[in-house]
């Protein structure tokens, strides 16, 4: 942007001398120390048209309306002295733009001049007045305090436009009162048309140490006066800004946290004091970037600040991170082995906090798999699913584990039994049921059988009998413990040869809708043949 900050009097004062005095070349001003010379000693013989002057008054203009009106028309560098000040000084004057008489203070053109000035350099000014810089306040403030001056500001901005703004008083105090802007008259311009307004106690610029508290850098039109910075429309200080991080170049705001892209420092903005400390992920953490900020956070399965995460072992966990909903959650069991996996949380039924391990609802998914099927787990987890024999193992190794069947009957009669406790080995004991617990519930006791029972499937079988339980009831399941059973059921035999095979109360693998005997099957009653919908789950209860 270009930027060009002039000033006349609005009134111009009455001057004796004849002619002006102080052009900016180094001949002009070899000429005029030559004729101040002449002067002091006294040589008043001199007439117009010759090397010499003849001076009434000091030979210096107060500023460039004077220099305008008594000797020249065209822009250029001027000697001027105004009233008070000790010593003359150049300016440059704007002798083309509206009407002429302009004292240029402050010119922006190509962005090279640095403004993160010193108190002391605003104070006397900086730049060059053939290109860039600052006239310096102390000069602004006798030129400003000597008559009743205007301000005009002619801008261009980045894509071509260009717009001037005047007011019509301006004037600044001293030193002793900070240089403070004490007069802004009426303002007149056509910046509306080119850029939108700036808030009322902002001026017009692109100084960078200006700007806005969320981004100092960043380049504005609208920018507050030096020592403030631009918060929601209004000047402040930089403190009410919230809190300065130096190796950002950043403030946060009162309450805010930053921490660095590495995750090593995290900072604290209180009260607007920064506070900043070492910062360290866990190592079942990793430094991420979310919602605008880096932060440490916890891997799945695990729940904590990051700094700190604790395994979530189970679904009673995902509720202590306050998760309520049912679905998919991520859980990492104690001693598990390998990496966390995601486990269906049931948190509506009975209290919720239950861990899915087993769900039949439409016969989309197969149940007659083999050995490594039931051990690692198959199905979508949404839907129907085997969880895997070593996660339950792992899961009910960590703790006292309660046991909840549901299932709904053919006469979509909703039935559900409950044991108190539920315990497997792991796969060196063939996932044996070490602790079945007392039951409860209106389905009937359907794993009253299983207790020391191991696991079987087709490919591998542990029943105990001298036929394969798992092939003839087309799933893997605790077989072997319902065979002196002797209800006479269709729904727990399977034929062999030209005999009735029965191999335990209930088993909730089998076929969907399968045979006689390959069905699934609840407690050896017609109320559980052929089950339409079934969920195994545990719980955590110490």
């Amino acid at each position: 942007m270009d930027i060009l900050i002039q000033f006349k009097t609005v009134s111009v004062f009455a001057f004796m001398c004849i002619c002006c005095f102080g052009k900016s070349s180094a001949q002009t001003n070899s000429r005029n120390q030559y004729n101040r010379e002449e002067y002091s000693q006294g040589k008043d013989d001199v007439t117009l048209g010759s090397p010499y002057f003849v001076y009434q008054a000091p030979g210096y203009r107060r500023d460039c309306q004077e220099v305008h009106g008594h000797c020249s028309s065209s822009s250029d560098v001027y000697l001027i002295k105004p009233d008070g000040y000790p010593e003359p000084f150049e300016v440059f004057c704007d002798n083309a733009t509206s009407g002429g008489g302009w004292t240029v203070i402050y010119r922006l053109i190509s962005g090279s001049l640095d403004l993160r000035r010193t108190w002391d350099d605003y104070k006397k000014g900086f730049g060059f007045l053939s290109s860039e810089y600052w006239i310096g306040n102390e000069r602004l403030s006798f030129l400003t305090n000597q008559n009743n001056y205007e301000v005009r500001i002619d801008a261009t901005v980045s894509n071509g436009s260009s717009f001037y703004i005047k007011y019509d008083s301006f004037r600044i105090s001293d030193e002793w009162s900070n240089f403070t802007l004490t007069t802004v008259g009426s303002y007149k311009g056509n910046a509306g048309s080119v850029i939108d307004p700036c808030w009322p106690d902002t001026v017009y610029g692109n100084c960078t140490c200006m700007d806005k508290c969320e981004d100092p850098d960043i380049d504005e039109l609208c920018v507050c006066p030096t020592g403030f910075l631009m918060k929601e429309g209004t000047c402040v200080l930089p403190a009410e800004c919230g809190c300065y991080i130096s190796e950002e170049n950043r403030y946060i705001t009162d309450g805010e946290i930053y921490v660095d892209e590495n995750c090593t420092t995290k900072c604290s903005c209180n009260g607007y004091h920064l506070t900043c400390e070492d910062y360290e992920c866990s190592e079942n953490a990793a430094c991420k970037f979310k919602n605008t900020l880096w932060q440490c956070y916890c891997n799945d399965g695990y729940n904590g600040d990051g700094e700190t995460c604790m395994a979530i072992k189970d679904c009673n966990d995902v509720r202590a991170a306050n998760n309520t909903q049912d679905g998919v959650y991520t859980i990492m069991p104690s001693e598990w082995p390998y990496s966390p996996f995601e486990v269906f949380c049931n948190m509506t039924v009975d209290g919720g906090n239950w861990t899915v391990f087993q769900r039949r609802n439409r016969g989309a998914t197969g149940f007659y798999n083999n050995w490594i099927s039931y051990k690692n787990g198959f199905g979508d987890i949404q839907d129907e699913f085997w969880l895997g024999n070593d996660k339950l193992h792992y899961l009910t190794k960590q703790g006292t584990y309660e046991l909840r069947v549901d299932f709904v009957t053919p006469s979509m009669e909703t039935k559900y039994a409950k044991y108190t406790s539920f315990k497997i080995d792991s796969v060196t004991n063939k996932y044996r049921v070490t602790d079945i617990g007392t039951y409860s519930g209106n389905g009937g006791d359907g794993m009253s059988d299983v207790q020391n029972i191991q696991f079987s499937t087709h490919d591998e079988d542990h029943d105990g009998l001298s036929y394969d339980c798992a092939e003839g009831h087309r799933g893997g399941w605790w077989y072997g413990g319902g065979y002196y059973y002797h209800y006479y059921r269709y729904c727990d035999l399977w034929i062999d040869g030209s005999y009735n095979r029965r191999c335990t109360v209930s088993s909730l693998n089998g076929d969907y809708n399968g045979g006689s005997g390959q069905n699934i099957f609840w407690h050896l009653s017609y109320n559980g043949c052929y089950a339409k919908y079934t969920e195994m789950k545990i719980r955590r209860i110490s």
